[in-house]
């Protein structure tokens, strides 16, 4: 009987520690792809900027429209 008891309480402790790691990373997926999202953006505002004194700007202009209609048909 003591044996049960054990290994009821190791169950109990194991199942409660699991629990608490998972509230502790219950929003880790969300800041990776908040972080991904901004770090994608610093890569498109660099690469708009940088291509914006070069003497052919159609890229720049291509890249801004682009972004602007997509951000439009966000609310949409």
């Amino acid at each position: 009987m003591g044996y049960e008891a054990m290994g009821a309480v190791h169950a109990w402790a194991a199942r409660a520690w699991a629990r608490g790691r998972e509230r502790g990373q219950s929003g880790q997926g969300t800041v990776e792809y908040v972080g991904l999202i901004l770090l994608v953006a610093v890569i498109l505002a660099g690469v708009v900027k940088a291509s914006g004194s070069f003497s052919d700007k159609g890229i720049a202009d291509a890249v801004v429209k682009k972004l602007r209609a997509a951000i439009d048909g966000v609310g949409k």
